[in-house]
């Protein structure tokens, strides 16, 4: 009797299989199983878990993309409070061509009980607000699960930083926790707009009012595709989304490309200024990853027409993106966070405007050491978007466009939602982000220094090639406060020329 069944079962097998055979053979769609029929079938599966076998059997520790396995197990050992230290030295060839270290000194002083903050918030802000070192980059409700907003939510209100709502409007998620706000809005105005898609005041003024609404942030740009709108497939604007964002349910929700309020950077100063006064003086300011260098010499140029500035710039690098974008943009559209860090702190310093404008820099964030290089270079802070989604849970498994996240946090998808526990990664993202900044502090005291205002380009060194290495204030001109305005140097002299507080562009030889 076993054996029939046994016989039985293969004759089934083989059936199938000849069956599959004879629909590959058939098939017009893919050659390659016109061509090796069945054993066709095993290139698609080992192709669907590529990024698995690469990522925990291929690559090195130190090599991985685009967040190595050392960088990956740092966040993950901070979110849980484990051990992070690591045996053995370096594995990094600190000799190679473009190895950067910090400068420490002899003489360290000691941590500080209290890690540092920052005061953000012009001469025409009436409510500024005390910023953490590290923060939550802009990420959408709809790019995000629910729970993984709750978490990040709750988390920030835990550790007593900043969460980014990004573009996708302000959802009850991110109010469920009480946890500080970055209100942003795009170029879809969503929260915040008319059925036509316009700009909404009143609709602006009664969100920003909002007690957990701590700061407003017009999205100019974003580092993963400067230069496009982002699309939320139909499948995602679920109800809820729908209203979130005060579009159609069931219906593809796309950002335009560029702005409807402005369209010169003097309009653009004026506009961040009515922000400011809509949210009854908060802070207000925009994000940008940097393209040309004519464009924030402009904008500089009309603040200084104008009279106000917006109370901060978030400088998002190429580098940057928690979701998707289309390849060329991802790898060939925008200035990496070093560049435009140091462009925007450098015009602002050589306008005379850097004590006025708090500087944020986004972008790879994910050690105390980041957040040390990127003060160094010029910033008063830092947001992380995927280090913060990896203390959530997320295991870098790049579906975030699929809507199959394998963890719960880039998905509309209930059932895969549900896995993200919001109480437990919620403390594991307060843990991360307050043993990444403990660390910036470490750093800072190995360096000598007692807070990020001490922190200068000579604090942060580049290989440049086997046998030396050249400092950052060595490396790159640094302005001083008002030399544009006095006698621009050669450097900047064409595009300071070029840049007018009337229009954007055009583009000078070498911006």
């Amino acid at each position: 009797m076993g054996r029939r069944r046994t016989w039985q079962g293969v004759g089934a097998l083989g059936a199938g299989i000849a069956s599959l055979a004879t629909w590959d053979l058939l098939q017009r769609k893919h050659t390659i199983l016109r061509r090796y029929p069945v054993i066709g079938h095993l290139r698609y599966l080992l192709e669907i878990v590529r990024p698995e076998l690469q990522q925990y059997f291929i690559e090195r520790d130190w090599d991985g993309r685009p967040y190595d396995r050392d960088t990956r197990s740092l966040v993950y050992e901070r979110a849980k409070g484990v051990n992070e230290e690591k045996p053995f030295g370096t594995e990094l060839d600190v000799n190679r061509v473009g190895h950067e270290h910090l400068v420490h000194t002899t003489t360290p002083l000691e941590t500080p009980d209290e890690p540092a903050r920052v005061q953000v918030g012009g001469p025409d802000c009436t409510r500024p607000y005390s910023m953490a070192l590290l923060n939550v980059s802009a990420m959408s409700f709809g790019s995000l699960s629910a729970n993984a907003i709750r978490a990040l939510n709750k988390g920030a209100a835990l550790g007593g930083f900043a969460h980014d709502t990004g573009e996708g409007g302000l959802s009850p998620y991110h109010e469920e926790h009480g946890g500080d706000l970055v209100w942003e809005i795009g170029t879809g105005y969503f929260g915040a707009r008319t059925a036509d898609g316009d700009f909404d005041p009143a609709t602006f003024r009664a969100t920003a009012a909002k007690d957990q609404v701590k700061m407003v942030s017009l999205k100019l740009s974003q580092g993963a595709k400067p230069g496009v709108g982002g699309v939320l497939p139909a499948s995602k604007v679920t109800a809820e989304i729908a209203r979130t964002r005060q579009v159609p349910a069931g219906e593809k929700c796309v950002s335009p490309s560029a702005h409807r309020v402005f369209s010169t950077p003097t309009e653009l100063v004026e506009f961040v200024a009515r922000m400011r006064e809509l949210a009854g003086g908060k802070p207000a300011g925009i994000k940008l990853c940097v393209g040309s260098r004519v464009d924030v010499l402009a904008v500089c140029k009309a603040v200084l027409e104008v009279g106000t500035a917006p109370d901060f710039v978030i400088v998002d690098g190429a580098e940057g993106g928690t979701g998707a974008a289309p390849l060329e943009f991802e790898d060939h559209v925008g200035m990496p966070l070093t560049q435009g860090l140091m462009t925007v702190h450098n015009a602002l310093v050589g306008t005379g405007l850097r004590d006025r404008v708090r500087v944020g820099a986004s972008g790879k964030i994910a050690g105390g050491s980041d957040i040390v290089k990127r003060l160094a270079q010029g910033a008063d802070y830092t947001n992380a978007a995927r280090a913060m989604m990896m203390a959530a849970g997320c295991i870098q498994a790049q579906r975030c466009h699929t809507d199959r996240c394998p963890s719960g946090v880039a998905t509309q998808n209930p059932w895969r939602a549900r896995a993200l526990d919001v109480a437990d990664k919620s403390e594991r993202v307060h843990r991360y982000q307050r043993s990444t900044v403990d660390e910036a502090m470490r750093l800072m005291a190995a360096m000598g220094v007692s807070g990020p205002e001490e922190l200068t380009p000579a604090h942060l060194r580049r290989t440049v090639s086997p046998t030396d290495s050249r400092s950052y204030a060595e490396l790159y001109e640094w302005l001083a406060p008002g030399e544009l305005l006095d006698d621009a140097p050669q450097g900047w002299a064409a595009d300071w020329r070029l840049a007018s507080a009337d229009r954007f562009g055009p583009l000078a030889a070498g911006s």
